[in-house]
């Protein structure tokens, strides 16, 4: 049976008020999902800024110290000397000679034997004299060079592979001597802190003592 009760009209509008509010709180719903998103949008990793091209361009020409130019060895020490102050008679004495054998002089007209070690001390601006017997014409070379460090090691280790050493010439590490006997002449050789002093001769025999006067006497006034 059909209910023909009327319902009072205060029902009426409670019922359309509450779904007035429905369809509002359903907008506030939607209008609030779209401003989320829209914050996520402005949000996302898409928009990082890239570097621009002119910061690009200063990383890219900044200098890599393996391409700067390496700099220039440096050129290697020639071996030279320098120039002998003393001369031929300050070098050693007449007495000196004298004292060695009296029948020995200057050589006026004395010149570096070829291959000997006079004639190598005379291309490092050494000092070379001569003196020979006056009855046989034999000949005392005696040569002064001052070494640079170069050539200080140069020809004390040639005078080491060539000669013997000989502590009778001075005392070792001040003075360090060495001799050898070939072609016919004997060679003695001393080092010192500043020279290379050397001796030839036959009249040196084959006895490094025979030439210990005269190279202590040039030592002594080489000072």
């Amino acid at each position: 049976m059909t209910d023909t009760r009327v319902y009072p009209s205060f029902v009426r509008t409670a019922a359309r008020t509450a779904a007035r509010t429905t369809r509002r709180q359903a907008g506030l719903v939607l209008a609030g999902g779209a401003l989320f998103a829209l914050l996520l949008t402005g949000c996302s990793g898409g928009d990082t800024p890239t570097p621009s091209d002119s910061a690009a361009a200063t990383s890219g020409a900044s200098a890599d110290p393996s391409e700067s130019a390496a700099p220039s060895p440096s050129p290697t020490p020639e071996a030279t000397g320098a120039p002998i102050a003393q001369t031929c008679d300050q070098l050693l004495t007449l007495q000196d000679v004298y004292n060695f054998n009296p029948n020995y002089g200057t050589a006026p007209d004395y010149s570096p034997a070829a291959g000997g070690l006079a004639e190598t001390a005379q291309t490092y601006n050494g000092l070379t004299c001569g003196w020979s017997n006056q009855s046989s014409g034999e000949l005392i070379e005696v040569s002064v060079v001052a070494p640079n460090d170069v050539l200080m090691t140069t020809l004390k280790q040639k005078a080491d592979a060539d000669s013997q050493a000989v502590p009778t010439y001075g005392t070792p590490p001040t003075v360090d001597g060495f001799f050898t006997y070939a072609g016919g002449s004997g060679q003695a050789q001393v080092f010192t802190g500043t020279y290379w002093v050397t001796m030839s001769s036959p009249a040196f025999y084959n006895e490094p003592g025979a030439a210990e006067g005269l190279m202590s006497a040039v030592l002594t006034h080489l000072g």
